[in-house]
């Protein structure tokens, strides 16, 4: 359904500050891309938070009937925070640290990072693409720049010319409302400044020292990729010049993002991104989360109990759900209260829905439901507000509640709405994972193993062995194990 057609989305752009009316280049379709998580480490609950803001973003999208091509890139190499000495390059860092190639210290967080965001019902995007796998795309990006003036090779090193940039009449700055000026006083005095022109030069392509351990070859000699061409190389392969929606944490609206900007108006003469979005940062306790404060809890630890933070384990979904409270753009802070708090409010939710299911319809209706629909739909359209929107499914509750108690009444069409608006939002837009439809699918795949299982048993009785292994091994490839036994076959799936 194009429901797109009869909803107008409103988004907050970083790049004019202001809330804009939404309209894709192309009709129907949006192109939105996401930075991706560094795999050098597990993935911290911060960076959870920053990805499921844009997973309920992207989902909101496709409710709406937009096709929707969701780029997020594996950093998987060139992560370098400054352009300075090259051996801060976090995976070198830690592939010494574990004593680990950096390719499997890659794998191992690449897995990490996949099985956290599963725990907590994310969806796939379309494409994830990685860094070491567009190296030539990103030496194709440099040398063009190179060739229009905005790049320079300095000692086997490429850096971007800002002050070229913006002696071209473009804004170096723009994104992150600084002023180029304020930026060459606040530069610091780093190791391999004196290969630069300008001190806010950044690196397109550094490189390698003898002991580097990650490199390739290039025009300028062996080398690495620097951090924030990556992103300009593969948004640009994927989803053309311009594209709709450019999402990340707020930390990384400088430098990264700027520099994206300006790589991508030196390179196409126009403006990468039409919308700019940016989440904003998790607290705990009221505090920044940080390792070197002790302030810090893994996901995982989170939902398996195994912290000194909170009084038990959470249940994905309530940490889910205690996330969607908060404006993707407003800081959010977890705690123990904040937690239950969370933990009881889905239940009051999941409860009423049970509750709707054995409500008597009357003849007609003394709640406009139709009014009440429409405030979730404009709470998703301001900006994503998923606050406001849980909000007015609770007030879905107090409908059901009054309608259950006799106090108002609604037709059986009212109720229907009700009922797959709240449920609508709950599970395909805020995420939550139906866990009952899903321990109900789970039922009826056993039922049917052991259907297949009564077949096969039938078949090795009337010595069809060929039926016998056929059934064995095509739930086999479905990763579904049977084991004979003197007590008969049991399955593992």
């Amino acid at each position: 359904m194009q429901l797109y057609k009869n909803h107008t989305l409103e988004l907050y752009n970083s790049l004019s500050g202001k809330k804009e009316t939404f309209t894709p280049i192309h009709e129907g379709t949006i192109g939105m891309y996401v930075c991706g998580p560094t795999v050098y480490s597990n993935v911290h609950l911060g960076n959870v938070r920053t990805f499921m803001s844009f997973d309920m973003i992207f989902r909101y999208l496709q409710h709406l009937g937009y096709k929707v091509r969701y780029v997020r890139n594996i950093t998987d190499a060139g992560h370098l925070t400054d352009d300075g000495n090259v051996e801060n390059d976090r995976f070198v860092k830690q592939s010494r640290l574990e004593k680990l190639e950096p390719m499997e210290v890659v794998q191992k967080y690449t897995v990490d990072f996949h099985k956290v965001l599963d725990t907590f019902n994310f969806l796939p995007p379309t494409i994830e693409p990685t860094a070491t796998g567009h190296i030539l795309e990103q030496i194709e990006l440099t040398q063009k720049l190179i060739d229009k003036g905005f790049a320079y090779e300095s000692n086997g090193s490429v850096y971007f010319d800002v002050l070229e940039y913006n002696k071209r009449g473009m804004n170096y700055g723009e994104l992150s409302n600084r002023n180029i000026e304020e930026l060459f006083a606040q530069t610091r005095d780093l190791d391999g400044q004196n290969e630069k022109k300008n001190p806010q030069d950044f690196a397109l392509w550094k490189n390698a020292s003898p002991a580097h351990i990650m490199r390739w070859n290039s025009p300028w000699g062996e080398g690495f990729p620097g951090w924030h061409l990556e992103c300009t190389a593969m948004s640009t392969k994927y989803l053309g010049e311009t594209f709709d929606i450019h999402g990340g944490g707020m930390d990384l609206k400088f430098p990264h993002h700027e520099c994206e900007v300006a790589q991508g108006k030196a390179c196409n003469g126009h403006s990468p991104v039409n919308y700019w979005l940016h989440a904003n940062m998790l607290t705990m306790n009221g505090q920044r989360m940080s390792k070197s404060t002790g302030n810090y809890i893994l996901p995982m630890e989170l939902i398996n109990g195994d912290n000194t933070f909170f009084e038990k384990a959470f249940h994905p979904n309530v940490v889910r759900f205690c996330f969607m409270q908060a404006h993707y753009r407003s800081v959010l802070d977890i705690s123990n209260e904040a937690m239950v708090a969370s933990e009881k409010g889905l239940q009051r939710l999941l409860e009423a829905l049970e509750v709707a299911k054995l409500l008597s319809p009357s003849t007609s209706s003394s709640l406009d439901i139709s009014a009440w629909k429409k405030s979730c739909y404009d709470a998703m359209n301001d900006d994503f507000n998923t606050p406001i929107l849980i909000a007015n499914l609770f007030e879905g509750i107090r409908f059901i509640n009054l309608v259950n108690d006799k106090k108002e009444t609604l037709t059986a069409e009212d109720i229907a709405t009700l009922t797959e608006t709240i449920s609508t939002f709950i599970f395909e837009i805020l995420g939550i994972k139906d866990e009952k439809a899903t321990s109900n699918n789970s039922e009826k795949l056993e039922g049917v193993v052991k259907m297949l299982i009564g077949m096969r048993n039938e078949a090795r009785a009337n010595k069809n062995f060929a039926l016998s292994d056929q059934i064995r091994d095509e739930l086999l490839a479905l990763n579904i194990q049977l084991k004979d036994g003197k007590d008969g076959t049991s399955f593992i799936l």
